[in-house]
Formats: structure tokens, sequence, C-alpha cells
């Protein structure tokens, strides 16, 4: 399906800095700053000519892209924020296309776990699958559920939010932890 995630030492160094930065940032203030994301635009494409000769600046820019379209649709449906979008795309000019898609499976998996976690905590896990029916029943309809209910938009307080920069991080420290490992996945 797709490659076995690979990145050498100063590329996750790098991609080390970026996320952490940006979990703190985020959980701190709630957002992602843009000095930020363009540090971490320039340090990947720096890092993959630097890396790789002329041939990097394709493969940063096919990261920042999958980075950008695996999150895009979501920032339209108000279910992630601007930052969110640009940092998957900074996060994915530093490692390739097919490493930002491991990040973004382990984030999606790994957050979802978290979410469950924190909602248990709250009591909301029962709310929370009647949104997510709410959602797909908008979907189906081709309605943005943020339309139907306020709740859903992550630009209102109205809901319950996780900072994604953390989660972002918590998948990048899996990619790491997995392309160090050497597992067969």
């Amino acid at each position: 399906m797709f490659s076995q995630p690979f990145l050498p030492g100063p590329g996750i160094i790098l991609l080390g800095i970026l996320s952490a930065v940006a979990a703190v940032y985020d959980a701190r203030f709630r957002r992602i700053p843009n000095w930020l994301v363009l540090a971490g635009l320039a340090a990947g494409f720096s890092w993959n000519v630097y890396s790789s000769g002329l041939s990097g600046l394709g493969t940063a820019s096919a990261g920042l892209g999958t980075g950008f379209i695996l999150y895009f649709p979501l920032y339209l449906l108000r279910a992630r924020g601007a930052g969110d979008v640009k940092l998957l795309a900074a996060v994915g000019s530093v490692t390739g296309p097919g490493n930002c898609l491991w990040i973004f499976i382990l984030t999606a998996v790994l957050g979802g776990v978290i979410a469950v976690i924190i909602l248990l905590f709250h009591g909301r896990l029962q709310k929370t699958f009647f949104n997510l029916t709410w959602i797909v029943r908008d979907l189906s309809q081709f309605r943005a559920p943020y339309q139907s209910s306020e709740e859903l938009d992550v630009t209102t307080s109205k809901g319950m939010r996780l900072p994604h920069g953390v989660l972002i991080a918590v998948g990048v420290i899996a990619f790491v932890v997995v392309a160090k490992s050497g597992l067969k996945v």
C-alpha cells in the first residue's frame, strides 16, 4: 500500500522540534502560529534538498501536498482548524508523502483512543456517539454538519475540543518509534 516508515536522524530531529513546539503552543494558546508553520516548511524543504539534491524539492512538495490534501476537507467541514491543516502540510514537507500518510494514520488512531479516554472521563461518550450519527446523516445528505449543529463547529466553544497539534505530536512520536524500531507494518 505505502512504504515502510523511515526518516534519517536529522529529519527526525526537525520533525520532533516542529511537532513539539506546535503541541506546546496549541495546548497553551489553542492555535498554531504561522511563523512556526513557515519555519517548518523552510526546514522541510531545506532538509530534503540537502539530503537528496534537487529531487528533494519534489519530495518536500509532495509531502506538503499530501498533508494539505488529508486535512483540508476536514477544515472545510469545520472539523479542523486552519493551523492543523498547515501543520500537517509542514510535517509532510519534512517527511515526504509516504511518511506523512503514516503520521496521519497514527494520529487518527491514537488521537481517537485519547479522545475516547477524555470523553469517558468527562462523561460525554454517549453524546459524542449521538453527534457521530448526526455527522454521518448530514454528510450523507451532502450538508456540512456544522450548519445544523453549532456543537460540531471547531470555531465555536459550544463543543468539546482537543488541541489537535498535541495529537499530531503523538502521531509523530508513534511514527518515530515505528521507524526507529524497524517493525514491519
